[in-house]
């Protein structure tokens, strides 16, 4: 039997998902920040929280250009990226005080890439026991803090540029 929790954001997504078979990481720039989720935006790349987060505030880093692996990025890309990555780092340190942190990329759709043309790169804060018997026994996870919640938070504990 399958555990269902209240989760009121993914419905909207879900609803949507696959109508015009864009690109989410082509498509969110061109919304509002707010509708997209989005935490930062710089030149290059920009830092967007995960609809399906693994943990509270799972954030992701994303290139502007559509590109499906890392060697296909430029100096200038690369370099955003990475400091995007660790701008996040720091907003999720501030405003959540993480014990730690899976960062990492998923290429190609065997390696687990739910959007697998467009690069990106997964910044997932992690706590002590934060790994229970919901994800292992019951196939469900559970996310204490509303992800319009968590968007105020880290925006607000986001580095100046």
């Amino acid at each position: 039997m399958t555990e269902r929790l209240w989760a009121p954001w993914r419905l909207e997504y879900v609803a949507g998902a696959g109508e015009d078979g864009g690109c989410i990481f082509c498509d969110k720039p061109a919304l509002s920040d707010d509708d997209a989720l989005i935490l930062h935006r710089g030149r290059h790349a920009f830092a967007v929280l995960n609809l399906y987060p693994y943990a509270n505030g799972h954030l992701m880093v994303a290139p502007y250009r559509h590109l499906p692996m890392p060697g296909d990025l430029n100096a200038e890309e690369r370099a955003e990226l990475w400091q995007l990555a660790d701008d996040g780092i720091t907003a999720l340190t501030a405003a959540m005080d993480p014990h730690g942190f899976n960062c990492g990329m998923n290429l190609g759709r065997v390696a687990g890439a739910g959007v697998e043309g467009h690069l990106h790169l997964h910044v997932v804060p992690r706590w002590s026991g934060d790994t229970n018997f919901m994800p292992v026994l019951a196939d469900t996870r559970v996310m204490p803090e509303h992800l319009s919640r968590t968007l105020e938070k880290l925006r607000a504990a986001w580095p100046s540029a």
